[in-house]
């Protein structure tokens, strides 16, 4: 076993038998990994962090080489983000992102720009009036950095350069372009700010991003279109998505 110190946000949490827990994090040097905090419910003050979902903490843990579970020896918190949590949209937003980092981000493939991006929304997020549009952001620069975006810098058939109108295709996973269109007759029009948007965010640092300007028609397409992109590619709904859809109906 080698030990090693890295940050950590905390995806998910589960108890492990009578007084242990099972976390997933993220983790700036390793990427996402599991690890076992022994003895942590029966004596918590043994870690100086409680290890809430969506928590940034620093870690110190010993990486084993014959499992995907490693040994967390010591925890520290660095933020909390508390005023995320006294709102239910924020909170529930807080919960897709972790979500979504689980289910797309590799088992220990480091990814430092995902890393910090994340940590910089979570930021924003506590502070900010707009939270979806923090969402919006964070899910096109995610999948960008990940590379799992849908295909918006040509068309995805044929490559070209889209000139004139164009739509996007679920199963294709981009924009087709007039030509090309016949190869998905279920693909839908799209508007060309929301295009342009997309390529905008993924092209941009967080800071310029929050100054672009979406008026709600672009708004609402850019959700749809990232939903259904998720949804059909993960071949299945967010449970938080789920969970903070219901919540918005109510």
């Amino acid at each position: 076993m080698s030990i090693h110190k890295t940050e950590a946000i905390v995806l998910r949490r589960r108890d492990f038998r009578e007084t242990s827990l099972i976390v997933d994090l993220y983790t700036r040097d390793f990427g996402r990994l599991s690890g076992l905090l022994k003895g942590i419910r029966s004596e918590p003050d043994k870690f100086a962090s409680p290890l809430e979902v969506s928590s940034y903490n620093e870690i110190i843990f010993y990486k084993k080489t014959n499992t995907a579970l490693h040994l967390v020896s010591a925890c520290d918190l660095k933020d909390n983000f508390f005023d995320i949590r006294k709102s239910i949209l924020k909170a529930g937003l807080m919960g897709i992102m972790m979500e979504l980092i689980a289910a797309v981000m590799q088992p220990e493939d480091r990814n430092e720009e995902v890393f910090s991006l994340t940590l910089e929304c979570l930021k924003e997020l506590e502070a900010t009036n707009s939270p979806e549009k923090i969402m919006t952001i964070f899910k096109i620069k995610m999948l960008a950095l990940s590379g799992f975006k849908p295909h918006f810098d040509s068309c995805v058939s044929c490559g070209d350069r889209i000139l004139g109108q164009s739509k996007f295709s679920l199963s294709l996973g981009g924009l087709l372009c007039e030509k090309c269109c016949y190869k998905d007759t279920s693909a839908r029009s799209i508007f060309r700010g929301t295009i342009a948007s997309v390529l905008y965010i993924e092209k941009n640092n967080l800071k310029n991003n929050l100054n672009l300007g979406l008026n709600p028609q672009i708004k609402k397409e850019l959700e749809i279109i990232l939903n259904a992109f998720l949804n059909f590619h993960l071949e299945r709904e967010l449970k938080s998505q789920k969970v903070l859809n219901r919540l918005v109906e109510v």
